[in-house]
């Protein structure tokens, strides 16, 4: 770790209206430098040589020489190059502060020269694609991995030897991957410091991680990659959440809601256990009755009992298991419906409500951070301009930040360019000389808002004609024709698939659909050219919805105009054999379903679809870390999965647990020929993870893995039912209610801060719920930048 002298090498640091012993060493200021090397200046560096020895001070810089030493080291920034240098370290640190508000980075990092350099250049574009390149490619390993998943199918019938890749290639790969993360895990380190580095747990275990990872690494090449374990696959995902902010705030709530999950919990296995008990005695089964098969299949013995009901538990197996004894007794069906009542449907659903309860406030939560992490950015950026300003001597201290200052400081922010001029404008429309804090955290209001470009100038016509047309062509109710026409196309086609859903495609007559589906793509095509003269090029294409026809027209143009030139024109019984890369029949198809793709048109058209559709879009958009944590869970489950099941499954006919599919009960494993559904490599434990997800017949899996893998196979799948979809599955539905509650119910309140849906900007999450985030106040703002560990602001 570097000397934190260091930081202050360039300047000479004193805390305004103190003494120099109550400003940290290494902390520096830029402004707490004076312009030039004044008698307290000297008085304080003469005292500082003058005084007594101290360890670790060494012996030169001790008594009078070492003045003269300082004096020296003092002219070299004396002058102008001096005022310079600190003018240049506050401009780049409130750059720095304002791209850390503009991400929702925290602002506890070196403010030093060289380190503002440094976090400038790891949070550029080019580092962070760099950073998520290498979490993608070395999650991506495991495809590719010994057993390798490069095969055309998973089934184990079917599937041919898979290529394996040479020792040392993946690890080669991996290597690399591990030296970005190193570098990754010593400029974060070295950017907060020594002492924020040991109180940060992500910062420590990301190092330990990468320390086992690399223990590991060097054994498998030590045993030519035949080690039957390899303890870093488990640990890989562990690089994808340590580089999401949401994703670790998601993991602290969800370890927040532990305690609560368990008691429903608790619940649940007492309402499981108790029924199993009844079960058991109810349906003892008697020796010489043929007819009762209720034992003998589901309540055989404790644990086949117990795995039974926790199946019913999410209606799957229902109503297989109560058949057997409904048949016999009609009041054993009393025993069953109270389960699922019980079960299924209140403590389920109470243990949903008690997830919504603990999330309901989790992206107020999220949103009330990030909004402190803004203003605390834009603060810091505030104070350190407006010393400037008071240093300049024109102005008290703190009296506001000059214009032409902040300018400069906005030119050097990685921001687009469309929110740079909007800012600009805004500081332009105000009146006065200097910038309140107030007016300076009004200007950055605008981070909020998706800027939409101004719609351009539709074209000029003279003529009297030319202009009726382009209103004609350019008014709504044109694009009200286009998806009628769109509909009817639509139509046309279901119309003809039910006609000849009985007819094989080689004796389908496609004449008659083929003449509809070329005069529709010439309407399409007329369509856009009639809207391009209307509005213009550049005013067709601003428009995302007329891209989208656009682009699916051409393509819709180019197979219609490469289908005649292969088949001709259509004609009565205009079935002609297939010709280059593609029949007749799958052109048509793919035809057919581009005119469906392009139908979507109608979505923004239609005002309670399109609020529906945004709605959806804007809860993609903010819960990627949930999706992140899936990803994880599956990821971690898959690599347990290949570890403990590879092989277990074999094909019919190689073993004497694998029966051909004549002799297997109905409904099993075999029956329904679930081959595919494995674990032998690691994208076939994905799939056969999301089935058991999915939780329809996720008893044949567990009755299979018990059969051909043994009873303690069980405890898997039931840890991945209750991760994935007791869990996981609840919580995104909890959030899911919160985001679309919220975003359903001020609806109008964005219209009202927009003006109308065809404003000039959009309006993000953030900005949506501002009205119910609470603003930081003055003193929890002031208090913050006090504590900060590296910069020393005068108060």
């Amino acid at each position: 770790m570097a000397d934190p002298r260091e930081e202050s090498e360039p300047l000479l640091s004193r805390t305004r209206g103190g003494s120099a012993r109550h400003t940290p060493a290494g902390v520096p200021s830029c402004h707490s430098v004076q312009v030039g090397p004044g008698p307290t200046a000297w008085e304080a560096l003469e005292s500082l040589a003058l005084a007594e020895p101290r360890s670790g001070v060494p012996g030169r810089f001790q008594g009078k020489q070492a003045v003269a030493t300082l004096r020296a080291s003092v002219g070299e920034l004396s002058g102008p190059s001096r005022a310079v240098a600190r003018r240049d370290l506050c401009l780049d640190q409130a750059v720095v502060f304002i791209e850390d508000a503009i991400q929702y980075r925290s602002i506890n990092h070196r403010v030093d020269a060289r380190s503002l350099w440094l976090c400038r250049r790891y949070y550029s574009s080019t580092s962070q694609w760099t950073l998520s390149f290498t979490i993608f490619l070395i999650l991506a390993l495991a495809f590719i991995e010994t057993p390798s998943s490069l095969t055309s199918t998973s089934d184990v019938r079917y599937r041919p030897a898979p290529w394996e890749p040479p020792c040392g290639l993946t690890e080669g790969v991996e290597a690399l991957c591990l030296l970005v993360f190193a570098a990754d895990v010593s400029v974060k380190s070295y950017l907060v410091g020594w002492a924020q580095f040991r109180k940060n747990p992500w910062l420590l275990a990301y190092l330990v991680v990468l320390l086992v990872s690399l223990v590991d690494w060097t054994v498998s090449l030590s045993l030519i990659c035949q080690e039957p374990v390899r303890v870093r696959r488990l640990l890989r995902p562990f690089f994808l959440m340590q580089n999401s902010s949401m994703m670790k705030k998601t993991l602290k709530c969800i370890r927040w809601s532990l305690p609560e999950m368990a008691s429903i919990g608790l619940l649940l296995a007492a309402h499981l256990c108790l029924f199993t008990m009844l079960g058991m005695l109810l349906f003892p089964g008697e020796k010489d009755d043929r007819r009762d098969r209720q034992r003998l299949t589901y309540f055989r013995n404790l644990p086949e009992a117990l795995t039974s009901l926790l199946v019913l538990l999410t209606t799957a197996n229902n109503p297989d298991v109560m058949i057997p004894a409904y048949s016999k007794n009609r009041l054993y069906a009393i025993f069953f419906i109270a389960f699922t009542l019980i079960g299924s449907l209140f403590l389920m659903n109470l243990l949903t409500a008690i997830i919504y309860n603990q999330f309901r406030g989790y992206l107020m939560k999220s949103l009330q951070t990030s909004l402190l992490r803004r203003r605390l950015g834009i603060r810091a950026a505030y104070k350190v301009l407006s010393s400037m300003t008071a240093e300049g001597g024109a102005h008290p201290e703190g009296v506001g930040v000059k214009p032409q200052d902040f300018l400069q400081v906005l030119q050097k922010v990685q921001l687009d360019s469309d929110h740079k001029q909007a800012i600009t404008e805004k500081l332009h429309s105000r009146s006065g000389d200097l910038l309140s804090a107030d007016e300076f955290q009004k200007l950055f209001d605008e981070f909020d808002k998706r800027v939409i470009k101004e719609h351009p100038p539709r074209p000029e016509y003279r003529s009297q004609f030319l202009q009726s047309a382009q209103f004609l062509f350019g008014h709504h109710y044109f694009d009200y024709l286009g998806n009628l026409m769109a509909l009817g196309n639509l139509v046309t086609i279901c119309v003809f698939l039910v006609l000849d859903a009985h007819v094989l495609p080689k004796d389908r007559d496609d004449f008659v659909l083929g003449i509809l589906n070329c005069v529709f793509i010439l309407y399409y095509l007329l369509e856009m050219l009639l809207k391009v003269f209307a509005l213009g090029l550049r005013g067709y294409l601003v428009s995302c919805s007329n891209v989208f026809d656009g682009l699916l027209t051409a393509v819709l143009l180019v197979l219609e105009i490469s289908t005649l030139a292969v088949y001709r024109f259509p004609h009565p019984g205009w079935k002609p054999e297939a010709l280059g890369l593609l029949s007749l029949w799958d052109v048509t198809r793919l035809v057919n379903v581009l005119i469906a793709f392009r139908f979507l048109r109608i979505i923004p058209s239609m005002e309670l679809m399109a609020v529906v559709a945004s709605t959806i879009l804007d809860l993609i958009r903010n819960m990627r870390a949930f999706g992140g944590i899936l990803a994880v869970a599956y990821y971690v489950f898959a690599i347990i999965g290949v570890t403990l099941f590879r092989g277990v499954i074999v094909a019919p006919g190689n073993s004497s647990l694998a029966p051909d599919n004549g002799s297997a009960p109905c409904g099993s494993f075999e029956q329904l020929e679930y081959w595919t559904n494995n674990f032998d490599d690691f994208a076939a434990a994905l799939v056969t993870l999301w089935d058991v997800m999915v939780v329809n017949n996720w008893q044949v899996f567990l009755d299979a893995f018990r059969r051909y893998a043994g009873p303690w196979s069980k405890i898997y799948f039931v840890l991945w039912w209750l991760v994935s979809s007791v869990i996981w599955v609840n919580l995104f539905l909890a959030l899911i209610l919160e985001n679309f509650l919220h975003k359903w119910d001020r609806r109008s309140h964005l219209q009202s801060l927009t003006g109308d849906l065809g404003a000039t900007s959009e309006v993000t999450v953030e900005l949506l719920f501002r009205d119910v985030l609470e603003e930081p106040t003055e003193e929890e703002l002031t208090e913050k930048l006090s504590h900060h560990p590296h910069l020393q602001l005068c108060r």
